[in-house]
C-alpha cells in the first residue's frame, strides 16, 4: 500500500483526530495535499503530543496506536519508513515525562522499539 492509501484509510477510520491533525498540518505546512501525506503523519504525531500536553486520556488513542502498529507490521518499506520517521520519531517531542507515561504504557511494543532505536532511550 502506498503512503497515500495509508493516509486516506487513516482519515476514514479516525475522523476526530484527523480533523485536529489537519489543523496542525495547515498551520505548519499550508494546504492539505495528499501528495505530501508523509508530512501529514508528522502532524498527526504533533497532534497527539498536543493531546498529551492537555492530559487527554491516552485510552482515546489506543485504537490509533494499534492501527499504526498493524500498518507497520504489514506494510511495505515505504509505509514502514513513514511510520518510523514521520510519526514515531516525532511522538513525545517536548512533552513532560509524567504526561507521556500513560501514552507510553499503551504504545505497542513494536512502535516503542522504533522510538528507542532512533532516540537511543525511552522518553520517560
Amino acid at each position: 500500500m502506498p503512503v497515500i492509501e495509508l493516509y486516506n484509510e487513516f482519515r476514514n477510520r479516525f475522523p476526530e483526530i484527523t480533523t485536529k491533525a489537519d489543523r496542525v498540518h495547515i498551520k505548519y505546512w499550508g494546504d492539505l495535499n495528499p501528495e505530501f501525506a508523509y508530512s501529514w503523519f508528522e502532524s498527526l504525531a504533533n497532534t497527539i503530543n498536543n493531546e498529551m500536553a492537555k492530559c487527554i486520556s491516552a485510552s482515546k488513542y489506543a485504537g490509533v496506536f494499534r492501527y499504526i502498529c498493524v500498518q507497520w507490521k504489514t506494510g511495505d518499506e515505504e509505509i514502514k519508513n513513514c511510520i518510523d520517521v514521520a510519526f514515531t520519531e516525532n511522538l513525545f517531542y517536548q512533552i513532560k515525562p509524567e504526561k507521556i507515561e500513560p501514552y507510553w504504557k499503551i504504545l505497542p511494543r513494536e512502535i516503542k522499539s522504533l522510538y528507542v532505536n532512533f532516540h537511543g532511550h525511552h522518553p520517560l
